[in-house]
């Protein structure tokens, strides 16, 4: 049983205690039994099940609520949450939130009545759509072009490492408009999927499968009402969404941590080594308590970023920076020694525990590589 008692963190208000109970008791029951070996049904029946326990609401804001604001606390904490019963029942959370947190934080009425309730109804899988071959940490060198052409803009150029690409039935995508060079130049675009000269150009792989895919642009023509903001304002739409959404990828780490921790206790409980229990060992309990420390150091990490945000502060770079770089990273050592302490085992292919080791890979890499946190908190502290 994971460790609750963080919960009683001044971070956290009594709404935010009684989702994770509920969200808690329904995972338990809900998420089990989930065949990945298709990763595109598995992720589509996963959205299903989240839709059907109303979940989704969580991931974007009400379009008829003109108070509805997204709850960094929350999506921290249903993050987590998932994380420690099923990286991909997070992961199809997760996009849910990050593929239309553009169009909660800045798309037009009519984008947001358009897509928003179907993110929150299951009935739209959402992707955001930024990296490109030559620009992953690199924003501001984005070349995927959308040049203006009357009343429409076209698209021409390619994205990739992009999450729920090929199953998704919009992307929120940002390209280059030419405003200025650089950063400036750069504009968001709301696109669905299947429309002429938009191709699934390969479907990518990895340790961890997930619908990740190569996105295609050739003369794809749209609308000018597609644009989201005004034109030149990508880069800042991209960072904003970027600092909602990067404290709980921290959250998702610190999910597959706990998991690891409750996995390794049950292990040096109930494992034997020279007659006496694997937890006697001085060693073994000098692992435990490196995990239970890295553990705690996260989540207050983790919360302190996301209360921050949902306290009114403008930008919560440098917290959300800390949080996703030591959380990430520190979930990885977790997971590693928990991998060692269960011996063969943590290597069986199938196990949870190498499960998680494949699992956290990815997330030192994806919305910001820890390298590059580590440039955001220098040139954070330093102004």
């Amino acid at each position: 049983m994971a460790d609750k008692t963080y919960l009683d963190w001044p971070f956290f208000e009594d709404r935010h205690r009684e989702l994770a109970a509920k969200l808690d008791d329904w995972a338990a029951s809900n998420i089990k039994g989930i065949n990945h070996e298709d990763v595109d049904v598995a992720c589509r029946d996963l959205v299903a099940r989240l839709a059907g326990g109303n979940w989704l609401r969580h991931a974007a804001i009400d379009p008829d609520d003109a108070g509805s604001k997204l709850d960094v606390r929350l999506l921290c904490l249903i993050r987590e949450t998932l994380a420690r019963y099923d990286g991909l029942a997070d992961f199809s959370f997760a996009m849910q939130g990050l593929g239309s947190g553009a169009i909660s934080l800045f798309g037009t009425k009519d984008q947001k009545d358009t897509w928003l309730p179907k993110v929150r109804s299951g009935k739209a899988i959402a992707a955001f759509a930024l990296t490109e071959p030559q620009s992953g940490s690199d924003v501001a060198n984005i070349a995927l072009e959308a040049k203006c052409d009357g009343d429409d803009f076209i698209l021409n150029g390619e994205k990739t490492w992009i999450s729920n690409g090929g199953i998704a039935d919009f992307y929120c995508l940002f390209a280059r408009t030419g405003e200025a060079p650089g950063a400036k130049g750069l504009s968001a675009f709301v696109v669905p999927a299947g429309i002429p000269g938009f191709e699934i150009a390969e479907r990518l792989h990895t340790i961890a499968p997930h619908p990740l895919a190569r996105l295609k642009f050739t003369d794809c023509r749209i609308p000018a009402s597609a644009l989201m903001g005004n034109g030149g304002d990508g880069f800042k739409i991209a960072m904003s969404v970027l600092d909602v959404f990067r404290s709980t990828v921290a959250a998702a780490a610190l999910g597959f941590a706990r998991r690891a921790l409750d996995e390794t206790i049950t292990r040096v409980q109930e494992r034997e080594l020279f007659g006496a229990p694997l937890f006697d060992l001085q060693m073994v309990q000098g692992h435990v308590a490196d995990m239970a420390l890295d553990i705690d150091a996260s989540a207050l990490l983790v919360y302190r970023a996301a209360w921050l945000k949902d306290s009114g502060a403008p930008r919560v770079s440098r917290e959300a920076a800390m949080a996703k770089l030591y959380s990430t990273d520190h979930a990885q050592t977790v997971i590693d020694k928990a991998v060692q302490i269960h011996g063969g085992d943590g290597v069986r292919s199938g196990h949870i525990v190498e499960t998680l080791y494949r699992e956290i890979r990815a997330l030192r890499i994806y919305e910001g590589a820890s390298d590059v946190q580590k440039i955001i908190i220098a040139r954070q502290t330093l102004a």
